[in-house]
């Protein structure tokens, strides 16, 4: 059974997501539906393409990602379908598949042959009538081929990363979840490099934080720094917001740095 996932801004409150979910199963019943976020921030493409990403690592050869996250929705964006790894993505052509794009072998085309879309295209509402449909022809067979024409130049947008500052790394705070951790552009190979010879500490501001290995690691109340599930750095608190703690909100700097003492991280154990 062909996965199809859903990653919208669209929220639950309107019938948007439903609507484009009976159009993909008005046109193959079969499919399995995954939401995957319909609270993506409004307009918020970097939030979606983190989706996605996420996504992308964990869902078997086939799967259809479709993402709706659309401000330029009836203006000259295009509409693409992506293959890469076995996988394809159908969205707009907005910076929303900056993440998949960064792997190799990658092949897109535009969304353009009327025949796989609704017969009336709202100005407004591409998820139903453009990207819904096609994510359905594509897991009835039709390759992304037959869509459109190749894509060589797929909108990308400014992706944090890191950067080496006197020996230490600095990343960005690139999501906030819904638990108040803050996910960042540090990613889990730079930790472990890092920490090969010594201690490491984050620091966001003049606050320095402890690298532990699990939100358990710290005491009741504490925070610190830790690899999460995505493979990035997370700053914590337990049991509470790291961005409330901190006041920190999106952008905001992250600097890893190593000495070469050893120590106990504070409040180690668990509860």
């Amino acid at each position: 059974m062909t996965i199809v996932t859903l990653t919208t801004d669209f929220g639950t409150r309107d019938p948007y997501v439903a609507e484009m979910k009976a159009v993909i199963l008005g046109l193959h019943a079969a499919v399995r539906l995954v939401d995957v976020t319909h609270d993506v921030a409004a307009h918020d493409v970097v939030e979606a393409g983190l989706a996605i990403e996420a996504m992308a690592s964990v869902c078997p050869q086939g799967t259809v990602h479709v993402a709706v996250v659309d401000p330029g929705v009836g203006g000259s964006r295009r509409g693409l379908v992506v293959a890469t790894s076995g996988q394809l993505f159908v969205g707009p052509d907005n910076g929303l598949f900056t993440p998949v794009l960064a792997r190799s072998g990658w092949q897109a085309f535009e969304l353009r042959a009327a025949e796989y879309r609704r017969p009336a295209v709202s100005a407004t509402f591409h998820g139903r009538d453009v990207f819904a449909p096609a994510a359905a022809h594509l897991t009835l067979g039709v390759a992304p081929s037959r869509f459109g024409p190749p894509v060589a130049d797929p909108v990308r947008v400014a992706w944090p990363g890191t950067r080496e500052v006197g020996g230490e790394v600095e990343g960005r705070v690139i999501h906030i979840d819904r638990f108040g951790n803050l996910i960042t552009s540090i990613d889990s190979e730079t930790v472990a490099r890092l920490a090969r010879g010594g201690v490491v500490t984050a620091s966001i501001g003049r606050r320095r934080l402890p690298l532990v290995r699990t939100y358990g690691d710290l005491g009741a109340g504490g925070v610190g720094a830790l690899v999460g599930s995505r493979g990035r750095l997370e700053v914590a608190v337990r049991q509470g917001s790291a961005a409330q703690r901190l006041s920190v909100r999106r952008g905001a700097r992250v600097r890893l740095s190593r000495s070469t003492r050893t120590s106990r991280a504070p409040g180690r154990g668990r509860s």
